[in-house]
């Protein structure tokens, strides 16, 4: 298929300080975005040790749901983050949404760091990081709308999947970030030296970087590319006007971030505890496996942002999606017949590689789904309301799912039954990759 055409500016040096503009803007976009991740994500590398510190029950099954549920407490703030600083995207504008995002990330990130464990304070402990997961969960609901509709708007027409894509790409290089300070920790430290201090260095990182972040966000340049005169204001309440014209394209959109987040979880966080915990291997298996993942999201889902400008959104997306479908089961098969580092490897890189390019698209798709004056409280509130419900508490479904059951392939049919309801949702949306955006 060919490539799409659009009319294309002379190349003068107004357009060269445009495309400079907005290559600083996809790295302020896209670093900011992968330090807020990195807060978020390091947390579910470390809930084993988290979870013995913090909730010291004796029955370590109930332990770990303890530490993966206080990870997906954090999922309860972001619906109603990405529905207020949606709102605040549309109306104040991306660039101060985004900053309010990064604040309140480092906020929480350096409550996590200082939080006293179960021994120290008794429930204060808990109860201060379940404080903190909710401030980082409220954040991380407001960056993806304000960050994934910055980075269309500014796109080049032909290039809007590719340019979006970097806001998921930004999250595998955060997790990769986040594994690799936990392989450094746990190959320099001993297990005592881990659980009394070192599991804060991660969070004490995170809060040390973000004025790198805050940097690259403050002096990035937020003018559209069209008149902002010649664009509709926001409503009042944007929210009103996303329910009320919008319906279908929620719905779709729902559906869309359903399929992605929980394979997502699964295969980027839920695999490497699952290896650990229900096959046996060895405690730095889990740190090496999100390393692979992370690298992988980061290096190919630029290259499926990519290829949907080339060959369309939905068909990429169904494609990978299917394939992912039929991967899965298969994938935990093997796993569990043959549990060995080698073969977890080997799962997560495949089942990564097709995951990365099925969300390189996903950004562009949920953005050109909402008209501009409510974009970013549009994708705001589909993603955040997707993952907070498929995602965030996704491996403590299948960790309860594999007690219930006694089925060690409760993961595998968890990421079908969401990604059929993906299929179905892409299936009813129009292809915009060849319209124009407003």
């Amino acid at each position: 298929m060919n490539a799409p055409t659009f009319a294309s500016a002379p190349a003068n040096a107004s357009t060269q300080t445009s495309r400079a503009a907005r290559t600083r803007l996809v790295m302020a976009a896209a670093v900011g975005n992968a330090l807020e991740f990195y807060d978020f994500t390091v947390y579910a590398f470390f809930a084993l040790v988290i979870g013995k510190l913090f909730f010291p029950v004796h029955d370590p099954v109930g332990q770990l749901l303890l530490a993966v549920a206080s990870f997906g407490v954090g999922f309860f703030t972001r619906p109603i983050g990405g529905l207020l600083i949606g709102m605040y995207a549309d109306r104040a504008g991306r660039k101060k949404a985004m900053l309010l995002t990064l604040g309140l990330m480092a906020l929480g990130t350096a409550m996590i760091a200082v939080a006293p464990t179960y021994a120290q304070a008794g429930v204060a402990g808990p109860v201060i990081l379940v404080i903190a997961r909710l401030i980082q969960g409220f954040s991380a609901g407001g960056e993806v709308g304000a960050s994934t509709t910055l980075l269309l708007e500014q796109a080049p027409a032909n290039r809007r999947g590719f340019y979006a894509s970097w806001q998921f790409a930004s999250q595998g290089l955060s997790a990769l970030a986040g594994a690799l300070t936990g392989v450094a920790l746990t190959a320099s430290l001993s297990a005592s030296q881990l659980e009394s201090w070192g599991w804060r260095v991660p969070f004490i990182i995170g809060t040390a970087i973000v004025p790198v972040g805050w940097w690259l966000r403050r002096t990035m340049e937020e003018a559209p590319r069209e008149s902002v005169a010649a664009q509709p204001k926001a409503p009042k309440i944007p929210l009103v006007t996303v329910l009320r014209e919008h319906g279908r394209a929620v719905l779709n959109g729902l559906g869309l971030t359903i399929g992605g987040t929980s394979a997502h979880f699964i295969i980027v966080f839920y695999l490497s505890i699952y290896g650990v915990k229900q096959l046996g291997l060895p405690s730095w298996t889990a740190m090496l496996s999100g390393c692979v993942s992370g690298a992988i999201l980061f290096i190919v889902a630029p290259i499926g942002g990519y290829l949907s400008d080339r060959i369309g959104r939905n068909k990429l997306a169904q494609t990978t999606r299917v394939l992912l479908m039929l991967a899965i089961w298969p994938a935990f098969a093997l796993l569990n017949q043959s549990p060995t580092t080698g073969t977890l490897l080997a799962v997560v890189t495949a089942l990564s590689i097709v995951h990365s390019l099925n969300v390189g698209p996903t950004g562009a798709m949920l953005g050109e789904l909402f008209p501009r004056s409510v974009r970013a409280t549009g994708a705001a509130i589909v993603y955040s309301l997707g993952v907070a419900i498929f995602g965030g508490f996704a491996q403590f479904f299948v960790t309860s799912l594999i007690v219930i059951t006694k089925s060690a392939m409760a993961p595998a049919w968890y990421v079908i039954g969401c990604g059929t309801l993906s299929v179905i949702a892409v299936a009813c949306m129009r292809e915009r990759s060849r319209e124009s955006l407003d």
